[in-house]
């Protein structure tokens, strides 16, 4: 399961730059993770000051 955004992401953009495959981009409101492309690691929701990211 990929990791999903919550509505808790405050759009900071510190998980952005931080994923291993580029998986993750600005869609308006909060952040989105594509989910076909996320390979799982959990670097975003180790870098969240909100924990937004989490397992779908």
């Amino acid at each position: 399961m990929a990791y999903v955004i919550k509505e808790s992401c405050i759009s900071c953009g510190a998980c952005e730059p931080e994923c291993p495959v580029n998986a993750i981009s600005n869609g308006g409101d909060k952040y989105v993770i594509d989910a076909a492309t996320c390979i799982e690691c959990g670097v975003c929701a180790g870098v969240c000051p909100v924990g937004a990211p989490e397992k779908a």
